[in-house]
């Protein structure tokens, strides 16, 4: 269970503190696409989401989006914001998160991995060694893949609450 467990949970990206993760020496943010930055269905970034890009450069760091989904749908989100990104990436299979930190040409204890789910985003991150970070579902619906997926984390962080490892408001 340890393995599910996040380093850190915020509500949003926008919620991240970006000056301490510099301070602690994080150069990149491995970041998921869909539900973590927008909605599943939306095809492009918000103005928010476009801004929270500007910020993450203005501190000083690199970001790629790292997602399961296909080329076609993380290539028409990440191209028009020219960030890079890794696509089909089989999370939580590591392969992508060390990936994405060579592409940025940092360590693995340089990076943090950002996402809405803890059976790919956290558990992929947290087998790559990497520090994650939990953020809340910008929307309540889900593609079909993810509502199983769902269930079970509903499960798993209700069990973590109870056993007292974690201690955060869902």
């Amino acid at each position: 269970m340890k393995s599910l467990l996040p380093n850190d949970y915020v509500k949003t990206v926008h919620d991240i503190p970006l000056e301490e993760l510099k301070q602690q020496g994080i150069k990149g943010i491995i970041t998921d696409l869909d539900n973590t930055l927008v909605e599943w269905d939306r095809p492009e970034a918000t103005p928010e989401v476009k801004e929270w890009f500007q910020q993450v450069k203005d501190a000083g760091m690199k970001l790629t989006i790292v997602s399961n989904n296909s080329e076609k749908r993380v290539r028409s989100f990440a191209a028009p914001v020219q960030v890079n990104f890794i696509h089909s990436a089989k999370k939580p299979m590591t392969k992508a998160f060390v990936e994405a930190c060579k592409q940025m040409n940092i360590s693995v204890s340089e990076a943090v991995v950002v996402g809405d789910q803890i059976f790919t985003d956290v558990l992929g991150g947290n087998r790559a060694n990497i520090h994650t970070i939990l953020v809340v579902p910008v929307t309540d619906t889900d593609g079909v893949f993810t509502r199983f997926n769902r269930r079970m984390e509903r499960y798993v962080l209700s069990w973590m609450r109870k056993k007292g490892m974690i201690h955060w408001e869902e």
